[in-house]
């Protein structure tokens, strides 16, 4: 019997974090709820404190040999304002309760295993954060780098002999002791001014410093001086903000490596060419680079286990962040590159190999899903591995994955499931023990025509503790992206369950422009922001009310962020008095402004039809602040101060008109938040004033 057989027979003994036993059965992500009690036997309802203190499980890694997965759990201290990290251990092979690595005892993250059976991760409690190994059961740590400077992303050669890490450092110096020295100097100096030549001056919410993401290669055994592979090209490797290790990787044989990166140069705000470049060791500097014939994004670089294949994702329309990320095969011999599963109309993640290199998984959006895949590389079939719920994150084990999977009313646990069994994962992890007996709301899909009479879908669902026959005010949420999707995943920031478990019954619409439906509906918002999405949000809301009878038409709030929150800023002058309140949350309300104002100007630039003087009607055609004399809905306009793509001017005009008007509107600004509300006290104080604002316009169900 295999491992993975013997761990799906054997769960019902499993108590986890100090849990009860969890039995072995497998779980719906969206359960059915439960028939109506009487209100002494009900269960309480989950709210938005739940949600806040919640913790949170990611990362989960596998070790070579398959008996092992470590991953990270996050807790809250909502008190102390504050969010801390920790790595667990689990025996695949003998499921038991997991365990508290000891490591973590002075800081412990991003654990990755190394080919050597070691554990590695980063650490700061050397006073910086650089690269640490432990035995494979966590114990004996040992520091591996001696860096002068963070260390903020890491990957190991196949056999963990060296490592490569991302620094930031001056690139017009010599060496790390140059930045090093640089870095104090700046530090010390009386003045503050800052000097730029060149965009970007601010990136999501960090003004430029002139550092870059570059890359070194150090090995595991000793010290050594490390290794500048990336010495003279002018960009980040990872890129800023959200880049990780999945952007760069060794060559099988462990002399080189493969990144993805943009040359930055006086473009780097509208371009979207990232390429892959293969630099060896011996020639540090030297890059090729292997899709020069592309100039839209390549990203994600991946071996072969025979080490013959390189397999990647690739956009194909230069400008457009949203593009759908096909897989390309690359032959490390010939160079020759053929792409595989080309009529697979959805966009893949991050790919791993199977084991006989016949393989590739991956996950993707899918009509409100998020499932993982295989891949057959040799003919492009596509086989879906999971069904309902959100895979975040999956490793291999010799029978079969273990995922992390979160849906509308859990979130991210472990599982496990077979390669392609048609049993559904089972669970294995219960690090929210404190949600078992919470009661969520019954969540469910319904579609609809909408614009150009082509299929919609979205979600509506019930309160918490539902009583039949009841009509319930509604919270009509608005996603942001505003390529994205409200589907059947959990979220920290917008969590439709709060809404539920105070009483509201919830609809959420995938309007086109929404991603998981195919490119082409994806590309349906570009240059239409403010006609096809708001023709399917009116659709959407009429068809929910009626099929759906306990929905209160005429006692409803719309809520939006980023481009939902431009949604509500056009609601607000083009479906004037369908709601009952507004909230708009870092929302756009000058599409011209934002033109010249946010960082990424790649997106504007695409969505709007190019600059906003090669196009100005393409701004003005579905700007919020040309109907401002049609607004009369009362509205809580919420900003982070740190927020660079949607800068605050923004949700300062948006205020200014409202009260210039006369209109009832608050406006909350957060100066220590970004575009998205992170800290543990801000979170509270934010849906403090959400709830506050809709209970104040909302009346109680009967």
């Amino acid at each position: 019997m295999s491992r993975l057989s013997r761990l799906l027979t054997g769960l019902s003994a499993v108590a986890l974090l100090g849990a009860a036993a969890l039995p072995a059965v497998a779980e719906a992500p969206v359960p059915a709820a439960a028939a109506a009690a009487p209100a002494a036997q009900q269960p309480e309802a989950f709210d938005y404190r739940d949600m806040i203190s919640a913790n949170r499980l990611g990362d989960p890694q596998v070790s070579p040999d398959g008996r092992r997965v470590v991953y990270s759990v996050t807790t809250t201290d909502v008190e102390a304002n504050r969010r801390s990290g920790a790595l667990y251990m689990m025996d695949l092979e003998n499921p038991g309760e997991p365990r508290r690595l000891a490591i973590n005892e002075g800081g412990a993250n991003t654990a990755r295993w190394g080919g050597d059976g070691k554990l590695y991760f980063l650490s700061g409690r050397s006073g910086s954060s650089q690269v640490w190994r432990a035995d494979a059961d966590g114990t004996r740590p040992e520091q591996v780098t001696r860096l002068p400077l963070d260390v903020n992303a890491y990957r190991l050669s196949p056999d963990a002999s060296k490592v490569a890490v991302s620094l930031a450092v001056f690139p017009e110096c010599g060496d790390l002791a140059c930045t090093v020295d640089r870095q104090k100097a700046e530090a010390d100096s009386p003045s503050t001014g800052q000097v730029y030549d060149r965009m970007f001056v601010r990136h999501w919410d960090s003004w430029s410093d002139g550092t870059q993401n570059h890359l070194f290669v150090v090995p595991t055994a000793g010290p050594a001086e490390p290794v500048w592979l990336t010495r003279g090209f002018d960009g980040d490797v990872p890129s800023k903000p959200f880049g990780d290790e999945s952007e760069f990787t060794f060559t099988p044989d462990g002399e080189g490596v493969v990144f993805s990166a943009r040359e930055a140069g006086r473009s780097e705000p509208w371009s979207t060419n990232f390429d892959l470049y293969q630099v060896s060791l011996a020639e540090p500097g030297r890059l090729t680079n292997l899709t020069d014939d592309n100039d839209a994004w390549d990203t994600g670089p991946v071996f072969s286990p025979d080490g013959r294949t390189l397999a990647y994702r690739a956009m194909a329309r230069p400008g457009f962040e949203a593009d759908r990320y096909a897989i390309f095969l690359r032959d490390m011999d010939t160079g020759q590159v053929r792409q595989i599963a080309a009529n697979w109309d959805r966009s893949a993640d991050t790919l791993q190999w199977s084991k006989d290199g016949n393989t590739l998984y991956t996950t993707a959006g899918d009509v409100g899903q998020t499932r993982l895949f295989a891949i057959d590389t040799r003919n492009g079939v596509v086989t879906p591995v999971t069904g309902e719920g959100h895979v975040s994150a999956f490793q291999q084990t010799p029978s079969g994955f273990v995922i992390a999977q979160d849906s509308l009313t859990r979130p991210s646990e472990l599982y496990v499931k077979t390669f392609l069994g048609r049993e559904m994962p089972i669970r294995i992890t219960n690090v929210n023990p404190q949600l078992d007996d919470k009661a969520f709301g019954e969540a469910e899909q319904f579609s609809f025509p909408g614009w150009n009479n082509e299929t919609v879908h979205g979600y509506v669902i019930k309160p918490a503790n539902y009583v039949e026959g009841r009509k319930y005010p509604v919270a009509f949420l608005i996603h942001g992206g505003p390529q994205g999707s409200f589907g059947n995943s959990w979220s920290y920031r917008w969590n439709p369950m709060t809404y539920a478990g105070a009483g509201y019954a919830v609809v959420m619409i995938d309007f086109h422009g929404s991603t998981g439906y195919g490119q082409a509906f994806t590309d349906a918002i570009s240059q239409h922001w403010g006609d096809r999405p708001l023709e399917d949000l009116q659709k959407g809301w009429a068809a929910a009310q009626q099929r759906y009878p306990f929905l209160d038409g005429q006692n409803a709030c719309a809520l939006g962020a980023s481009y939902g929150g431009y949604m509500i800023n056009w609601i607000a002058g083009n479906w004037s008095g369908a709601f009952d309140c507004l909230v708009n949350h870092d929302g756009v309300f000058d599409t011209f402004g934002m033109g010249y104002s946010t960082e990424e100007l790649w997106f504007t630039e695409w969505e709007y039809g190019g600059t906003p003087w090669e196009n100005p009607r393409g701004y003005q055609q579905f700007n919020p602040a040309n109907h401002v004399q049609n607004w009369r809905d009362p509205m809580l306009v919420i900003q982070g101060d740190r927020d660079f793509r949607i800068p605050t001017a923004q949700a300062l005009s948006t205020f200014t008109a409202l009260q210039r008007r006369g209109i009832d509107s608050r406006l909350v600004v957060f100066p220590d938040e970004n575009h998205w509300v992170l800290k543990p006290a801000n979170s509270l104080q934010w849906h403090t004033e959400v709830f506050g604002w809709l209970d104040r316009y909302l009346k109680p169900a009967d």
